[in-house]
């Protein structure tokens, strides 16, 4: 555990980072600008290291910025410079697609936009001592669940959604969908404003559950972590969008850098980091499709999610929140009140 929080901590909001380039003869030295959510951090130092040993990569040198998904999108769209974005759900992009800050057709590839899939699962501690199993069992007394908090962080949105199609039967029951969500808030001790961070407070020692990315898990059990996880028979497909913005000074080495990501190199160096790959056939050994995998469309789509249940000030998942005393502003992440 301490090992991994030490490597945690060497990670997590690691803004402007550089990561030297080949240096190779030929051609104009070129920095890219990755603004990126949280947890990828580890596959894209991988990936941005395997693409300067290409001849499209040579000559490029990149800074990096990680953080709660929501959070990147709005410095971006206040200013922050950025060649390449890459963020937890789409919304985020199509913040930057309504300030003209990425063009409209980021989304019109083979992948529609999308660089990586996952799924929500449910990590316990190793051997889960409170023997849970389901979504029905993160909402007994006295468990503690993890999870971060849906007005920073992507993750948590994807989070609560699973949990809610599950228990609303995609949507078609509303009213117990968000009973659901409000008994799962009410079990969760602190919300903290990234998927990564949870992460560290859940290695850290807090709770008894968490809900993460499927690739989080995997990341923590290669790195010592001591715990386990399943995948419910019933969860959302996670879907990771990327585009190059409009302002990019150097657009032709951005995309290529894209079109690196969606090789087969590049989206074996995700699936090594618990990913899995978008455009390609996906290993059922390594990751099982689940018998009630479901999809945002299938709940609506995003521009009905985000109004109905995160719209600050009259979204339904706002309103609960509220209730609990959790800040609803961006970059939340206030803990309960409960003090679980």
């Amino acid at each position: 555990m301490a090992a991994l929080l030490l490597v945690m901590t060497g990670m997590a909001g690691c803004a402007g980072t550089a990561t030297a380039g080949g240096g190779g003869a030929g051609g104009d030295k070129v920095t890219l600008s990755l603004v990126a959510y949280s947890t990828p951090q580890a596959a894209y130092e991988a990936l941005i290291k395997a693409f300067q040993a290409t001849p499209e990569g040579k000559n490029v040198t990149f800074t990096q910025s990680y953080g709660g998904s929501g959070d990147q999108s709005r410095a971006v769209a206040s200013g922050l410079t950025a060649d390449i974005v890459a963020f937890s759900l789409e919304p985020d992009i199509t913040r930057l697609v309504s300030a003209k800050l990425v063009p409209e057709d980021w989304n019109a590839d083979a992948t529609k936009g999308m660089v990586t899939d996952s799924v929500v699962v449910i990590a316990t501690r190793k051997g889960n001592p409170k023997g849970i199993k389901s979504w029905d069992d993160l909402v007994k007394p006295g468990i503690q669940v993890i999870t971060p908090n849906p007005f920073a962080s992507g993750g948590a949105r994807w989070n609560l959604l699973a949990g809610y199609g599950a228990k609303s039967g995609k949507g078609t029951d509303k009213a117990a969908g968000l009973a659901y969500v409000e008994a799962l808030l009410r079990n969760v001790p602190v919300q903290d404003t990234s998927a990564r961070a949870s992460l560290q407070t859940f290695v850290g020692g807090k709770g008894d559950a968490i809900l993460a990315y499927e690739n989080e898990a995997i990341f923590a059990q290669q790195h010592g972590q001591a715990l386990d996880y399943l995948i419910p028979d019933a969860t959302i497909l996670i879907e990771n969008p990327i585009a190059v913005t409009t302002k990019s000074e150097h657009p032709t080495e951005a995309k290529a850098f894209l079109a690196f990501l969606h090789s087969a190199q590049g989206q074996k160096i995700f699936a090594d980091n618990g990913y899995r790959p978008v455009g390609q056939a996906v290993d059922p050994a390594k990751f099982p499709t689940p018998s009630g995998l479901f999809t945002i469309k299938d709940l609506g789509g995003w521009s009905t999610v985000n109004k109905e249940f995160f719209d600050p000030a009259n979204g339904s998942v706002a309103a609960i929140e509220q209730r609990l005393g959790v800040s609803t502003a961006s970059g939340g992440g206030t803990p309960s009140p409960s003090g679980k």
